[in-house]
């Protein structure tokens, strides 16, 4: 197969696998075409106004400062006189729209809204503000347009600040909440003078959202242990206590208005959020006014933290809740009797408690019904099967045969809900409320919620083992074709050939099968993907079943080798596999494999002819493992080791111009050393932004122009000032170092900017390594390395044909280039970014360039480890096609390994990390292709500004 045919081939598989991680764990819960459901009875709140403080830690809201003071004074009186609270459990990803998409609409946000930077709407849905009468809501333009682009009609208002307000950098985040508390009090001001608006606001089912999002921004600048943080705390509860009231004096204390306070999600300690460490997942949430109960005091209650008694709260009974389950419902429920708030949190009768969850209990039914119709209709009647609780055992429902529960509470037994044994039970329920059974109503009613619920999850899961076993088939068939394009074009262990004949009849057969899956498919009107995943393995098994003769050979080849060698060589490679696996949960495997690494030219002799360079391979083996054991960047950032770095990869480039200008045997032109002496400037240059960018911040001064200038122009120049070097090895190779690490000076704050200083050393030791094994073995001369030409690579036609030994030097390059993922932390992991990485470009909120600039971070340490591959490739001479092939093998079976690693249970963080590990590596997979172009283009091209220069060499 021709290379490029193989790459693009490789890329579309490969993509398809990573998109069906989405399809089979990724797809919107969203059930459309239902009724709204509402009770007979009137809601206790006419208007209800809900402060959203983003990126507020349970933790600091509520504990008492070394004084015993709050740092929230009125809202700490409202737990201990007025109102009820709790803490609210977020989801992952823990960032600010799927937090308020939970807490306003009710769902887990959708994951293709991450493709539109949590801003667009990639699924259509419903929510509270929809549901109201009038919606005036005044906070950030990242969160209030998504909600009112969704709703119907024109009854939502949003009152935005500018984006370029959002500067992390700025001398007073606080400004943005006290932008929102001044616009709020002016506009019911003006409220008073204008009828119009005066009676709207004094309709019923009012809401009022009020986004604060200055505790988030100053979190992410300073920390949220700081000063400022807790600053900006202080003045929440102000504004808050002048909110509420200006609002009882303008409603003249008519007891109709319910307020809430919570948090889309909290901040770890270095300042950042988007995983599952309960610093993120723990927010706020505290109700008082219409229709939510009074402080309860209790003499004990239990929970596995110990936060009641940190924060100094055990007198009063604290109401966890679920985000997305609990608090959106709670405002349905305060303002229209939709949806059920947890019991406790209800200042009522139980009358209207019973009635508000049999409504939601109906609700939920509806949602199952629809999702079971539809999957019904896209299945096969002989091979649907409906959904078969296993809490509940089977019995004559029709005569509600009952065991009781805990509670006492009679209750049927069940093992399908099927639509007759729906109604009686909601009979059962009527009846109860109807006999002012209250107690019974309410328990059977969440039991019959929590069915449906289950009902509705086994629905929305029902297709996962059969794309899973598609998707695996799919993995399996092209790994094996890898391994057989290896054996056959670069082993020269077989000489088989193709029988036509039973390759027409394979084709024939093929194809037959694949008729047969598309008409399977078509008859249960499966979406498209469907067909992509199911006839996806079908050419790839052709592929592999055409090769049989090749299969033979191998076969026989394996049947003839040493058993106790082949078992020793699969155990090496599990193992190997194993280490690379582990390191995706635990950094410090990596420096278990970097001592053993340390170990090699020792275990096998290499040290006896090259003891220098076996010694500097060991020193920085050893050197490298000490950074899987530091913590992880961001959290204690220090600029000064940013300096200390700048500093040493100056000296090192000074030594390597010293040592060019005293070179006698090669010319050297002015052109090449005028280039080092820029990318030298430039590296000077990135330090003293560094540290100029990051003490004007810390006196709050903001990010200085010609520092944002000097920022992007260097960016802008790390790819192509390589490209106008000399392409002899070590010149090219510093030139790319020096390029790269300009911009990685400008992202780093802490130790990890002496990260790529180590790697590329060690990386220059590999390439010396590598030469010195080809000798022991003598398979090849010992050329100098100096006088090698990057650009003489593509001139080599006699390859040397693959042995065992380039297994290892493959697996060498990823677990390099795994190490370059997680040597200074776990990039899988959202919080592991420090906002501060990126304030020497930019300060004011931009996901996309956010991103971007943190994502070519990580990338920089792949593209240094994929230059010195393509060295040692050279240095080997081997053809980059066939090492590749290799790689593409050893990081196809890790994305399967972390393809049967996916978990949908346990902890959101359990289930966030297992998704977010295979796509890493997914995508991982596919980078490696792209990275290989680019690494030849910065390592054998030459841009020529001057004209052609005449260079004399040895």
């Amino acid at each position: 197969m021709n290379m490029l045919i193989f790459i693009v081939a490789g890329l579309l598989v490969h993509c398809v696998f990573l998109a069906s991680i989405f399809d089979i764990y990724f797809t919107s819960p969203l059930v459309h075409g239902m009724t709204p459901q509402r009770t007979p009875l009137l809601p206790p709140a006419k208007r209800l106004v809900l402060f959203v403080a983003d990126g507020l830690r349970a933790d600091t809201l509520y504990e008492l400062d070394d004084n015993g003071t709050s740092q929230a004074p009125y809202l700490r009186n409202i737990i201990e006189y007025k109102g009820s609270w709790g803490v609210s459990h977020t989801h992952v990803p823990t960032e600010s729209r799927p937090g308020h998409v939970a807490l306003i609409a009710g769902f887990y946000e959708d994951v293709s809204a991450v493709a539109k930077g949590w801003k667009e709407n990639p699924v259509e849905f419903d929510s509270i503000f929809n549901e109201s009468k009038y919606t005036w809501s005044w906070g950030s333009p990242d969160i209030l347009p998504m909600f009112a682009k969704g709703a119907s009609g024109d009854h939502v208002y949003t009152y935005c600040y500018t984006a370029e307000k959002e500067d992390f950098g700025a001398q007073d985040a606080t400004k943005l909440d006290t932008w929102v508390f001044d616009h709020v009090k002016n506009f019911f001001q003006a409220a008073r003078s204008n009828q119009t608006l005066f009676s709207k606001l004094n309709e019923e089912k009012v809401v009022l959202f009020l986004h604060l999002l200055g505790i988030d921004t100053n979190g992410h600048a300073h920390r949220p242990n700081s000063r400022e943080y807790k600053d900006n705390i202080r003045k929440v509860d102000e504004g808050i206590n002048d909110i509420v009231s200006m609002l009882e004096d303008f409603y003249g204390n008519d007891g109709k208005t319910a307020f809430i306070l919570t948090s889309d999600h909290g901040m770890t300690d270095w300042g950042s959020h988007g995983a599952g460490h309960p610093s993120e997942t723990l927010t706020p949430l505290i109700a008082w006014g219409a229709g939510v109960n009074y402080p309860q005091k209790v003499t004990s209650q239990f929970f596995e933290d110990d936060f009641l008694k940190e924060w100094k709260l055990e007198k009063w009974k604290r109401l966890d809740v679920n985000q997305v389950l609990n608090v959106s419902y709670s405002k349905a429920y305060l303002l229209s009797s939709l949806g059920v708030l947890p019991l406790d949190y209800l200042n009522n009768s139980a009358h209207f408690k019973a009635e508000s969850i049999f409504t939601n209990a109906v609700q939920v039914l509806e949602q199952l019904k629809i999702k079971m119709t539809e999957k019904k209709e896209t299945t096969l009647s002989f091979l649907f099967t409906p959904f078969h609780s296993q809490m509940l055992r089977r019995t004559d429902v029709t005569t509600l045969h009952c065991h009781h529960n805990l509670s006492g509470v009679c209750m049927p037994r069940l093992r399908l809900l099927s639509d007759s044994e729906q109604i009686n039970i909601l009979r059962k329920a009527r009846s109860y409320i109807h006999q002012e059974k209250y107690h019974e109503a309410v328990s059977l009613c969440k039991t019959l919620i929590s069915l449906a619920l289950e009902g509705l999850s086994y629905y929305h899961t029902y297709d996962r083992l059969f794309l899973g076993i598609s998707v695996v088939m799919g993995f399996v068939g092209w790994t094996s074709y890898v391994i057989l394009l290896i054996v056959k074009t670069h082993t020269g262990l077989t000489r088989s050939t193709h029988d036509k004949a039973s390759t027409v009849l394979l084709l024939y057969g093929f194809a037959a099968i694949g008729v047969l899956i598309a008409f399977f498919l078509l008859i249960q009107t499966c979406p498209w993907t469907y067909y992509i995943y199911c006839l996806l393995p079908v050419p790839v098994w052709y592929a592999v079943v055409k090769e049989f003769r090749v299969i033979q050979d191998l076969a026989s080849l394996v049947l003839v080798f040493p058993l106790g060698q082949s078992i020793g060589f699969v155990v090496a490679g599990a193992l190997g596999i194993e280490i690379l696996v582990f390191s995706f949960f635990y950094r410090s495997t990596l420096t278990f494999g970097l001592i053993a690494f340390a170990g090699w030219p020792w275990i096998t002799r290499l040290w006896t002819q090259a003891k220098v360079t076996t010694l500097s391979w060991t020193l920085l083996c050893l050197l490298l493992a000490m950074f899987p054991l530091m913590p992880v960047v961001g959290r204690e950032p220090n600029i000064s080791l940013v300096t200390v770095a700048g500093l040493v990869i100056l000296l090192i480039s000074s030594f390597s111009l010293a040592s060019l200008c005293k070179s006698k045997n090669k010319y050297v032109p002015k052109k090449d050393l005028t280039i080092l002496l820029f990318q030298m400037l430039s590296i000077a240059l990135s330090t003293y932004v560094v540290n100029s960018t990051h003490s004007s911040l810390h006196h709050k001064q903001g990010l200085p122009v010609i520092n944002q200038i000097i920022s992007w122009t260097t960016l802008a120049s790390s790819l192509f000032v390589p490209l106008l070097s000399p392409t002899f090895f070590f010149q090219r190779l510093l030139s790319i170092l020096l390029s790269l690490m300009s911009p990685y000076l400008l992202l780093s704050t802490g130790y990890e900017a002496l990260f790529p200083l180590v790697l590329s050393g060690l990386m220059f030791s590999w390439i010396y390594m590598e030469k010195e094994v080809l000798q022991h073995y003598g398979d090849s001369l010992k050329p100098k390395l100096a006088v090698l030409n990057f650009s003489y690579a593509t001139d080599i036609t006699q390859f040397r044909q693959l042995h065992l030994d380039d297994i290892r030097r493959s697996f060498f390059f990823v677990f390099f280039i795994v190490t370059a993922f997680f040597g200074t932390g776990n990039i899988a992991s959202v919080n592991s970014f420090d906002p501060a990485s990126i304030y020497c470009f930019l300060t004011v909120f931009n996901p996309f360039v956010m991103g971007s600039l943190l994502v070519w971070k990580i990338v920089i340490p792949f593209v240094l480890v994929s230059c010195a591959f393509e060295a040692v490739q050279v240095t080997t001479q081997l053809s980059s096609k066939s090492l590749f092939l290799i790689v593409l093998v050893i990081s196809d079976i890790m994305a399967l390994h972390f393809f049967f690693l996916v978990k949908d249970y346990g902890s959101w963080l359990d289930i966030g990390t297992s998704i977010s590990h295979y796509v890493l590596v997914m995508v991982f997979t596919i980078f490696i292709m792209l990275l290989s172009g680019l690494a030849q283009l910065l390592t054998t091209k030459r841009i020529e500004l001057w004209g052609r220069t005449k260079r004399h060499s040895m």
